[in-house]
């Protein structure tokens, strides 16, 4: 693929198609990731920086192609690096959209977990029947888009198993989750399926503390931080893109790590 300054809108298109047929060969990927960055696709767009409205269209366009690149990339057979206790970080950083004394106060007696959408069997789950489920741990890295990473341990439900029991649709694109601090966010159904994707119900060894997201945090090594919600109260399996939080101001959906 011959690399020239595009000077249109139908140009910055066509390259962005273009370089999709490329990544499809996987000898070709690693080229693509190294020169189809946000800032080399507006230089080989010919964007006008000066003028909002363009520039505002190729940062989503170039959003965009990201994801579709990630989840190209994105291998559900393999696992993320776990790590000994040993090297646990302590203490584990708080980070919220709020400061820690705004961390939301669930009452275990009567919190219930929704689950709704695309689901044919029980929609809704008290705290305890989550932990008579299966239990496994992991310790694995936290990495925040902030540029700050921490190695945490995690013990919980494995997502995958609490969508069969739920009788979720695996087959749709998308699972939604809405938390009791008004974040929300979603991921792709392979990830939701993943092995180290877990619905995280302790903290090394202890029911999670509220400040890392008491009732349940949503833990996932294969993404970036903001995609791991915590306080969950309600899921949602679903075909319709649902966005979040973060991702409606400009965030990747994807979020790969």
């Amino acid at each position: 693929m011959s690399l020239k300054l595009f000077k249109t809108r139908s140009d910055a298109e066509l390259i962005i198609k273009d370089a999709a047929k490329e990544l499809k060969a996987p000898a070709r990927r690693l080229f693509g990731k190294r020169i189809l960055s946000l800032g080399g696709l507006a230089m080989l767009s010919g964007c006008n920086i000066t003028d909002d409205k363009s520039v505002n269209a190729m940062l989503r366009r170039v959003s965009s192609f990201n994801d579709d690149v990630q989840a190209l990339l994105f291998d559900p057979n393999q696992l993320a690096p776990t790590y000994p206790d040993s090297m646990i970080t302590r203490p584990f950083p708080f980070n919220a959209f709020y400061d820690i004394d705004e961390v939301p106060e669930v009452d275990p007696s009567t919190y219930k977990l929704a689950i709704g959408g695309l689901v044919k069997g029980k929609r809704v789950w008290t705290l305890d029947e989550l932990h008579a489920m299966p239990q496994e741990s992991q310790v694995t890295r936290h990495i925040c888009i902030e540029g700050w990473s921490a190695i945490g341990k995690w013990g919980g439900v494995r997502f995958a198993n609490f969508l069969a029991r739920s009788g979720a649709d695996t087959s749709a694109k998308y699972v939604a989750f809405h938390c009791a601090d008004n974040y929300s966010t979603s991921i792709d159904m392979p990830t939701a399926l993943h092995a180290q994707t877990l619905l995280t119900l302790t903290y090394d060894g202890q029911i999670l503390p509220p400040k890392y997201g008491f009732p349940m945090k949503l833990r996932m090594p294969t993404k970036l931080g903001y995609k791991n919600p915590k306080h969950i109260v309600a899921i949602t399996v679903t075909n319709d893109y649902p966005g979040g939080y973060w991702e409606n101001q400009g965030y990747n959906w994807f979020g790969g790590s």
